[in-house]
């Protein structure tokens, strides 16, 4: 792993804590929220690692924040269900939260930022 991207390692603690929470939901939400909610952390960790070893960071960068997005709206809603506790919501939340301002940042440094890069002709 690079030495100089925090937020890969950032990703890795909140695949890590996914991973965790989701193996104690309850049947009725493990294998569809909860399979749905680890399969986006596991995507943020692999894009980020992807936008780390190749020149076009934009692309990766950019499905890595609408990962996140995702991931927060399927977090919310394990809460509302009671998959997910109020004090484990806040602590996920507030690792994608921390995450999302990296990305955001290696974004901006990238140079893809606006997104324009990724339009495509219409």
């Amino acid at each position: 792993m690079k030495k100089d991207l925090p937020a890969i390692q950032k990703a890795y603690d909140l695949a890590k804590e996914v991973l965790t929470r989701v193996a104690k939901f309850p049947r009725d939400h493990k294998f569809t929220l909860g399979d749905r909610i680890a399969n986006n952390a596991l995507s943020v960790l692999e894009l980020l690692i992807q936008a780390a070893y190749t020149k076009g960071k934009a692309k990766p960068l950019n499905e890595a924040n609408i990962r996140l997005e995702q991931l927060r709206m399927l977090l919310r809603l394990s809460r509302e269900l009671g998959a997910l506790s109020n004090n484990s919501y806040e602590h996920v939340m507030g690792i994608v939260v921390d995450l999302g301002k990296q990305v955001g940042g290696w974004l901006k440094q990238a140079g893809g930022g606006d997104g324009k890069d990724l339009q495509e002709p219409v």
